[in-house]
């Protein structure tokens, strides 16, 4: 019978060790998430690099998020569940200016007036399209705004495979 070489075993422990340190900071955000405003976010942030930390498989991260969607007046405008209002349903697959994450955080951190201001276009059309205003300041921090995109992407009910925005056409 042979024996594994103290080293080896040392290797594959440390390996053991950073894999499981790599999983629970991926289920862990950022924690200066909920140490930074979204406006100071939008402003630290260069354009298109947002990504939320968070997924719409986490439920109490979504059961989170619902709560602070119907607290902030975003349901007032854009139903209970986000299916629409007022204003545009947050869960079809039109996005007015992208579905990305960085498009999303800065729509609400920003308003759209501000979002135009900083080079982003209208992508797509809905039926009602009022400008929407800032809403940035109104968070504790940019943490429940990441919140509330996971609950919207939780609720999505269009096509799969624009989920995140319309897809890159193949080149």
């Amino acid at each position: 019978m042979k024996s594994i070489p103290a080293g080896m075993i040392m290797a594959q422990f440390a390996l053991l060790c950073a894999l499981i340190g790599m999983r629970t900071a991926a289920a862990d955000p950022p924690t200066d998430t909920a140490k930074i405003s979204a406006v100071d976010l939008v402003k630290s942030a260069p354009k298109g690099t947002l990504v939320n930390p968070y997924k719409d498989t986490q439920g109490d991260i979504v059961a989170q998020g619902e709560a602070l969607f119907s607290s902030n007046s975003c349901s007032g405008c854009h139903g209970p569940t986000g299916g629409g209002g007022l204003c545009p349903p947050v869960t079809n697959d039109i996005w007015v200016y992208g579905g990305d994450d960085d498009t999303l955080f800065r729509l609400i951190a920003l308003g759209s007036d501000g979002l135009q201001s900083q080079g982003y276009s209208r992508k797509g059309h809905e039926s009602i399209v009022a400008p929407m205003p800032p809403f940035g300041s109104t968070f504790k921090s940019s943490d429940d705004l990441w919140k509330i995109l996971a609950f919207i992407r939780a609720h999505y009910q269009g096509d799969p495979s624009r989920k995140f925005g319309i897809p890159d056409s193949p080149h």
